[in-house]
C-alpha cells in the first residue's frame, strides 16, 4: 500500500469541507442542505463516486467554486470522498446540516488552512486515512492571547 499527501490551498476568502459519504445522490442532498441553512452562501461540492462509472458528481451554487471543487476531488481521488468550497459563509454555518445528511458519514476536516489529504492507494483504489490541517502548535496561550481570542469572537459575532 502507497500512502501519500495530495496538497490543498483553499483559495482566498474561502473554506473547504472534506468528508466521506456513500451514495450516488448524496452531492444534491448535499446541495439541498447547505442552500437551505445559510441565505447568500456560494458554494460548490463534488463528491467522488466509487462504483459504475466512478466520475466526479459536481453540483453547487458557483461555477467557479464547483469547477476548483470538482478538480480537489478529482486530484485526491478516493471512493466516496466528498469536497466542498465555500464563501460568504463558514463551515459552522453548515457543518450542522452537512451531518444531518443520511448519506454523510464522516467529516475529515473544515477549513480555510492548507491542507494535506495523506491518501492510501491499493489495487482496489485511493481511500482518506487522514488530514493535515494547518500549522502545528507553536505554544500554549497566554493571558493577553486568551483575551484577544475572546475579543475576536465577540468582534464577529459569535460570543455575546
Amino acid at each position: 500500500m502507497d500512502v501519500s499527501p495530495v496538497k490543498i490551498r483553499v483559495p482566498e476568502g474561502c473554506n473547504l469541507i472534506l468528508g466521506q459519504a456513500h451514495f450516488i445522490k448524496t452531492v444534491e442532498d448535499i446541495y439541498e442542505a447547505v442552500v437551505s441553512s445559510v441565505p447568500g452562501i456560494k458554494f460548490g461540492v463534488a463528491f467522488c463516486e466509487s462504483s459504475g462509472p466512478c466520475l466526479v458528481r459536481v453540483e453547487g451554487n458557483d461555477e467557479e467554486l464547483s469547477s476548483m471543487a470538482a478538480s480537489m476531488a478529482l486530484e485526491i481521488g478516493a471512493g466516496h470522498c466528498f469536497l466542498m468550497l465555500l464563501k460568504q459563509a463558514y463551515p459552522i454555518n453548515v457543518l450542522n446540516a452537512l451531518k444531518n445528511v443520511p448519506e454523510v458519514c464522516t467529516i475529515f476536516c473544515a477549513t480555510a488552512n492548507p491542507v494535506e489529504v495523506l491518501v492510501a492507494e491499493t489495487g482496489l483504489g485511493r481511500a482518506v486515512i487522514g488530514v493535515v490541517d494547518g500549522s502545528k502548535p507553536k505554544g500554549i496561550e497566554d493571558e493577553e492571547q486568551r483575551k484577544e481570542r475572546r475579543h475576536f469572537l465577540r468582534r464577529i459575532g459569535y460570543k455575546k
